[in-house]
């Protein structure tokens, strides 16, 4: 509650307005049996002006609570719309402030489950919360008082049924919160499955896992069927119970009515009212045992939004300028190991890069290479050692002035629906017509926007599915150049391009971005035979560092991998 109260007290007015509603609804359904009972005893009396003025009465109290119940449902829905609006953009935005470990931690589809599903839990129980928590003890307390005046000698029937439901309720609320906490965590497993299978189609498709991932997903939805089978199974056990232990109390004070209606015929009128106010109380236990059961769910769903929300992200940024730094580039003895890792990534890495120079780095699979680029892009700290950008230690910049400086482009481009315009606009919200051709023709992406209909607006569907992985990869490049950073980080964002397009990004960035300084990532040495200097990676440590020349003549690492690659390519010709 402690996650939700605040959001809750946004809506003052309207959660004040809904609780007089619901009193007021109270109010007119509690009241109407006692004027059942004073026309059923006119009726028996004769008396057709009681029975007119209690008939109006009557009316009158019916008319309030219809209306009563329209403004609870209008307001309750409007308290629990704008809470669960309020929450999930908080949940989203906390999310968006989480470093990169952070939400490798908690995953992304089980991110998006607590966004979608347990934002709607709690929706539903803040809804029904004010529709209900309220009447509930309100309907529960006056039936129960009205019921004692109405037939005092019946207030036994009354105390068994209400512990029998009572008691049947609280086993139920037990289980039920068991079996929704399970099928969380189920509804997290079927969206992963399905995820992964509709993000990876194109490799499903190519080597026939159609049947293999149809089982993986049966299996994940056939557990969740199973937990959801056993909350049905509860309900459908729960609500025979309960009318049967209230219709057993109906017909037990029938029956000692009708022995004694010789002698107190008055009870033939109050029999009514009394059964009336019987089901009242019924109706209320039911209600709160269902609300209870609800709240269980919700309750879980809260735990785990406020498990987001009490997250402190574990990478934080200083308040400083947002100008950018200088490009140079400096490892003073790093060592990084990724969370959950036993063994180092990087093993006490250091080396200096002046502004404008091209570094290159390569090694084999795993050797640290995209892992010195995320330092560098600050996308995790490092254990011990220290990145400098500018002169400046990277935890000691400002977010703002970090990115300004440094540009990462990924070998897995991801392009967010919208435009062509949208994803350059992202970088350089700003961003002319102008300046996306410069960017574009550095890229070598213009030469095939310009042949699209709307050029620079043209659509970019979910997935980029739209483009090639080429076309995707230079798009990215100049979403990564249209502002000019200090910083240009290629992690092998060169490796869909042919052999031409990838030259003459190469010559394209040199002549153009003369004071950037570039960081290439490549596992072809062809990408990087240019650079001022190249970094040769092995088991997370710089085992060489010099140019392409000094390299082939004195690294023996850097050898092997130009001499297979020299050697791969003269089987190819």
């Amino acid at each position: 509650m402690k996650v939700l109260m605040p959001y809750i007290k946004r809506y003052r007015k309207d959660v004040y307005i809904a609780l007089i509603s619901v009193i007021a609804l109270v109010f007119a359904t509690l009241w109407q049996p006692r004027l059942l009972q004073v026309i059923m005893n006119a009726i028996l009396d004769g008396n057709k002006t009681v029975i007119f003025q209690q008939g109006i009465i009557l009316i009158g109290l019916a008319i309030i609570g219809i209306i009563a119940g329209v403004i609870n449902t209008i307001y309750s829905a409007h308290v629990a719309l704008g809470v669960a609006t309020d929450l999930r953009a908080d949940l989203y935005r906390k999310v968006q402030s989480f470093a990169y470990a952070d939400v490798e931690e908690f995953s992304a589809s089980n991110l998006v489950v607590r966004m979608t599903n347990d934002i709607n839990q709690i929706q539903q129980i803040v809804m029904a919360g004010f529709q209900q928590v309220s009447r509930i003890p309100l309907l529960f307390i006056g039936a129960f008082i009205l019921a004692m005046v109405t037939m005092p000698q019946q207030w036994w029937v009354l105390l068994g049924m209400m512990l029998i439901v009572l008691g049947v309720s609280w086993y139920s609320y037990q289980k039920m919160s068991i079996y929704f906490a399970e099928t969380q965590q189920d509804i997290e497993d079927v969206n992963t499955v399905a995820r992964e299978n509709l993000m990876g189609i194109r490799v499903v498709k190519s080597f026939v896992q159609e049947p293999h991932e149809i089982s993986k997903f049966s299996k994940a939805s056939d557990k969740l069927t199973k937990v959801t089978a056993k909350i049905g199974y509860n309900f459908a056990i729960l609500m025979p119970a309960f009318f049967l232990t209230a219709n057993i109390a109906v017909v037990i004070a029938v029956y000692l009515v009708g022995q004694n209606i010789t002698v107190h015929p008055t009870y033939l009128a109050a029999i009514t009212s009394f059964i009336s106010y019987l089901m009242q109380i019924l109706f209320a236990v039911i209600n709160g045992g269902f609300l209870m059961i609800m709240a269980s769910r919700a309750n879980i769903s809260l735990g785990r939004i406020g498990e987001v929300m009490n997250t402190e992200p574990s990478m934080k940024y200083v308040e400083g300028t947002s100008d950018p730094v200088e490009g140079d580039i400096e490892f003073d003895h790093v060592t990084f190991t990724y969370p959950g890792d036993d063994s180092p990534t990087l093993k006490d890495i250091s080396f200096k890069i002046k502004a404008g120079e091209m570094m290159g780095i390569v090694g084999a699979t795993g050797s640290g290479k995209t892992t010195m680029a995320q330092l560098i892009a600050r996308l995790y700290d490092p254990d011990s050692g220290t990145v400098k950008v500018g002169g400046t230690d990277v935890c000691q910049l400002s977010e703002v002035s970090l990115r300004k400086t440094v540009a990462y482009v990924l070998q897995r481009s991801t392009l967010f629906s919208g435009t062509i315009s949208d994803n350059l606009r992202q970088v350089k919200e700003d961003a002319t017509v102008n300046q996306m051709q410069w960017a574009a023709n550095i890229a070598q992406s213009s030469e095939f926007i310009e042949r699209l209909p709307m050029t620079y607006d043209a659509p970019v569907e979910e997935r980029s599915s739209n483009f090639s992985g080429g076309q995707k990869q230079r798009l990215s490049i100049t979403r990564g150049v249209i502002a000019e950073p200090k910083i240009l980080i290629l992690d092998d964002a060169t490796s869909a391009l042919d052999a031409k397009s990838e030259k003459l990004v190469q010559e394209a960035l040199d002549k153009d971005l003369t004071t950037t300084t570039t960081v290439v990532i490549a596992e072809k040495i062809s990408s990087i035979v240019r650079a001022d200097r190249i970094l040769v990676m092995d088991d997370g440590r710089i085992v060489g560092n010099g140019n392409h020349k000094e390299l082939v003549a004195n690294n023996e690492v850097y050898q092997k991998i130009y001499q297979t690659q020299k050697a791969r390519e003269g089987e190819m010709s």
